[in-house]
């Protein structure tokens, strides 16, 4: 076993980025606009800075600027857990006898659990800068939700979070930590807002969905004197702000000269993705190198893969923009049965676009085989990872498996998001052989579609 590379690549904090990498500028073909469904006409940035704060407006409209500037504020708050070391999974390597090397950028070394943080002290701190008293959000399987709990809590901010209700019930803790930093966390769809209200009634006992969530929490956050909403995923300044993590991991790849001949990442809404492919995506653009680029999906939930590429609502209550994505209608609910996060039924809309233009793949696993997957990796590389981060692990394994039939030494490059220490009830039912796989049939899916607009731009 070759001990050149390390396992661990570090880079000293000096070396954390100071600058934030917008994909889009870099893109011939730009995302297509967010469109407001009232007018089906671009959003302003007046329309938007109702729901997000000013400076995250900019961040979200703004096509060309290739660098922003990180303030020294959040910068400072980075150094508390970054850089993330990009590890050699050497372990992984010897177990499954492959020429292929593997590597993990990994997210997972800070109290939320997850890469979630890198955007959720940037919106909370743009949030305080504005004078906001609070912020409202929503939390799939509970990450994001845990992050901006602490963003909040750090800088003195009020934060409701709206969690959809399966997770709710299955991860407790995962809960309680967001209350331990102040946060007040409510199940998706609930009673407390119109629109769930609303979605109670057309669904009764439904066990929620991201869209679900979303509607609640803008719904607050719009009707609520001084707070706004934030997202954890889908927007273009969050991919912004996860920037980081592929920046970071590109200067720790490049000190020891280690180009990726893939990179692979789990893909919901796409902010783990799109953060960890900007700088590599930049230099497919530019035509400077290739890269084989895979995003993987649940197939319980396959926007890429079995979705639309069209103008759809956000949310399930139909009162947030309009995006061009793939998706699979803001009507489509996934299974309670799924595990973990990646419940979003579309996808970034700027991922879409490089998705549909060909610069990148996508392929659905199920979550079976993901849990597979997961139990592998623990027992020799000796980290829990979260059922998100185990769809990468999964395409990473049986690309490496292919390269032992081939015999050929690729590179391979994983996001490890964050670890699954808060998604031990997943694991249990894995363990006890009560885990099935949901793969929604093609009658469920034009159940979504029926409720998409009709939009022609």
């Amino acid at each position: 076993m070759s001990q050149e590379i390390p396992y661990k690549i570090y880079l000293s904090e000096d070396e954390i980025p100071t600058q934030w990498y917008n994909l889009r500028a870099d893109m011939k073909k730009k995302p297509a606009p967010l469109v407001n469904p009232a007018t089906l006409k671009p959003l302003t940035a007046e329309e938007l800075s109702v729901v997000f704060c000013k400076e995250l407006v900019e961040q979200e409209l703004d096509e060309n600027t290739a660098f922003v500037d990180i303030p020294e504020e959040i910068r400072n708050f980075y150094k508390m857990y970054r850089p993330s070391p990009v590890v050699r999974a050497y372990c992984l390597e010897k177990y499954l006898d492959t020429p292929a090397e593997i590597y993990y950028k990994f997210e997972g070394n800070n109290t939320s659990g997850s890469h979630k943080l890198n955007s959720a002290i940037a919106q909370a701190y743009y949030a305080k800068k504005q004078g906001l008293k609070g912020v409202t959000t929503e939390t799939g399987a509970g990450q994001w939700g845990t992050a901006l709990s602490m963003a909040s809590a750090y800088l003195g901010l009020d934060c409701k979070v709206y969690m959809v209700k399966c997770s709710y019930e299955q991860k407790p803790f995962r809960r309680e930590v967001m209350r331990t930093y102040g946060a007040t966390v409510t199940p998706s769809p609930s009673n407390t807002t119109e629109i769930g209200r609303k979605i109670l009634a057309e669904f009764p006992g439904t066990t929620g969905s991201l869209g679900c969530a979303i509607s609640e929490a803008v719904e607050v956050a719009t009707s609520t004197e001084g707070y706004r909403y934030v997202l954890g995923s889908v927007l273009n300044q969050v991919l912004l702000h996860q920037s980081v993590i592929g920046l970071e991991a590109k200067a720790a790849l490049d000190k020891y000269g280690i180009k990726p001949d893939m990179i692979i990442g789990c893909a919901g809404g796409g902010s783990n993705l799109g953060g960890l492919i900007a700088p590599f995506m930049r230099e497919k653009l530019r035509g400077e190198n290739d890269y084989r680029i895979i995003a993987v999906e649940p197939a319980s939930c396959p926007s890429f893969t079995r979705g639309k590429y069209a103008y759809d609502f956000c949310d399930t209550g139909k009162i947030c923009p309009l995006a061009k994505m793939y998706t699979l209608g803001s009507g489509f609910i996934p299974s309670a049965s799924h595990a973990g996060g990646l419940r979003f039924h579309g996808m970034c809309p700027t991922l879409s676009e490089l998705y549909d233009q060909g610069m990148m793949e996508a392929v659905a696993v199920e979550q079976t085989s993901v849990f597979e997957a997961a139990t592998m990796f623990a027992r020799v590389e000796g980290l829990l990872p979260a059922p998100e981060s185990s769809h990468a692990i999964r395409v990473a394994i049986d690309e490496a498996l292919k390269c032992k039939k081939t015999g050929e030494k690729k590179k391979i490059l994983f996001g490890l998001t964050g670890t699954g220490y808060f998604d031990l009830v997943a694991y249990q039912k894995y363990n006890d052989g009560e885990m099935g796989d949901y793969i929604p049939t093609d009658e469920d899916i034009q159940k979504g579609w029926a409720s998409m607009p009709k939009v022609d731009l």
